[in-house]
């Protein structure tokens, strides 16, 4: 039975009908050792599935991406590494659960230690050029200060980044541009500044392959954006905070659609795949935006703070498509290399699988059982953490940081997602049996992934 509530599955009705008229062949890989396909993963940051005007009918307007999605395998169950940013990027370049990588939290300057992705970790970025990739970052970058830790020491070839410290304008910015340092403060604002370095990187290299991570900071904050894009959302009744957030989405939109639109002018759309997702749910401070219902936000492992879009597009290659199977962050790695034909070469296990035959076939199985935890500084123990098996998810409640660390012995809530998408009822009553198993197995993986953490320190 499909997990997804019937809101989200109207979302998709306009792309399901573009697929009806498209008939691809599922997938083609004979060439691959000639000509091996380009890779391009655009991450988002705070990005809500509601966000986007193909899936919620609200006032967001997002074409390009619409575009995308139509011409995509879309996965209505996928899930981000993390309810934060910076442990979901661990996640999501590594194919680890964030807390083996060391990456435990987000605030860079409160807790230096436990945002650094630990230097024995191995990226994609890593793999992918190795094996002949020219790999370049664009954007937020979020896993570490200090020489050490910047993306050219973890893979990326080409790298002009941020940091991601709260102190960013979208409007005056600083930049390190492959190890030099540049401040922009000419009216350019950060998200067209990114989408051109994209395009730009794109056909720098085109005549080789290449993995692009473009990683936007919108719609993170601050709210900043164009000011008569601004006044085209709030003329429509929304306040300041939404009708900045819509605006700042749709300038990243149409760069994304430039992107796009440079690939087929360049010939490179049937050798190049377009994967797009964000980082996590809504952020609860800018206000509250549609979610298509789903409880929490960003900082909870409630469905709406986990749950984000997933696009994966390879023209002439992938037939567009609903998928209802859950896909996690930690999955990316294994199928982007799959896809790349490039084999894991290093010791780290990922906890990630390939969901490559479900790219193949819609029918496939794929249901491998899920973890989250998000825990601030405390790395621990395991309030607001959370286990998916099938259609039961069990979640440690959420503690606020005012609150004290005895409160996460709190009883854990059992959840039926098949018949209750919102979590609005626990139902670990009914289900001892399961919320016993379940809490077990969250209670192991907990200690497992902390002894991962606190491993000692080897080469890559």
């Amino acid at each position: 039975m499909n997990h997804i509530s019937s809101p989200l599955r109207l979302m998709y009705a306009f792309v399901s009908f573009a697929a009806t008229q498209i008939l691809l062949p599922a997938i083609a890989f004979a060439d691959l050792s000639q000509s091996p396909p380009n890779v391009i993963l655009i991450l988002a940051d705070d990005l809500a599935i509601g966000d986007l005007g193909a899936m919620d009918g609200h006032a967001s307007r997002t074409p390009q991406l619409d575009r995308l999605a139509s011409q995509s395998v879309r996965f209505e169950n996928a899930y981000s590494g993390s309810c934060v940013c910076a442990p979901a990027r661990a996640a999501l370049l590594t194919g680890r659960y964030p807390h083996r990588t060391g990456v435990v939290t987000l605030n860079m300057n409160k807790y230096p230690q436990l945002t650094q992705l630990r230097r024995d970790e191995v990226t994609i970025a890593d793999m992918l050029a190795g094996a002949g990739y020219r790999t370049g970052l664009i954007g937020k970058w979020h896993l570490g200060n200090g020489p050490e830790f910047q993306p050219r020491e973890r893979g990326f070839k080409v790298s002009e980044y941020f940091s991601g410290s709260s102190d960013m304008s979208y409007f005056d910015y600083v930049l390190d541009i492959n190890g030099k340092r540049q401040r922009v403060n000419d009216g350019t604002y950060l998200t067209d500044d990114l989408s051109d370095r994209a395009i730009e990187f794109v056909r720098e290299n085109r005549d080789q392959p290449f993995f692009l991570h473009l990683a936007h900071y919108a719609p993170h904050r601050p709210l900043q954006a164009p000011e008569d894009l601004i006044e085209l959302y709030r003329a429509q009744g929304y306040n300041d905070s939404t009708a900045t957030i819509y605006a700042m989405i749709n300038v990243m939109d149409r760069g994304i659609g430039r992107l796009l639109d440079e690939l087929d002018s360049l010939q490179l759309s049937n050798r190049t795949i377009v994967i797009f997702t964000s980082d996590n749910g809504p952020d609860p401070v800018t206000g509250q935006r549609f979610n298509h219902g789903m409880r929490g936000t960003k900082y909870q492992v409630y469905e709406g703070g986990i749950r984000v879009p997933l696009f994966v597009q390879w023209q002439g290659h992938f037939q567009p498509g609903a998928r209802t199977q859950r896909i996690h962050f930690v999955d990316l790695l294994p199928t982007i290399l799959g896809l790349c034909n490039v084999d894991l070469t290093h010791q780290n296990s990922l906890d990630g699988e390939s969901f490559l035959p479900v790219l193949q076939d819609s029918t496939s199985p794929f249901a491998p059982i899920r973890f989250w935890q998000w825990n601030r500084g405390n790395p621990n123990y395991t309030h607001n953490a959370a286990i998916r098996d099938g259609r039961f998810k069990l979640v440690r409640p959420y503690v606020t940081r005012s609150d004290k660390i005895s409160d996460s012995t709190l009883p854990p809530s059992l959840y039926d997602l098949e018949t209750d998408p919102t979590e609005s009822e626990d139902v670990s009553h009914r289900h001892p049996a399961v919320t016993s198993r379940l809490a077990g197995q969250l209670q192991s993986w907990t200690v497992d992934i902390e002894n991962d953490r606190t491993r000692p320190q080897s080469q890559k």
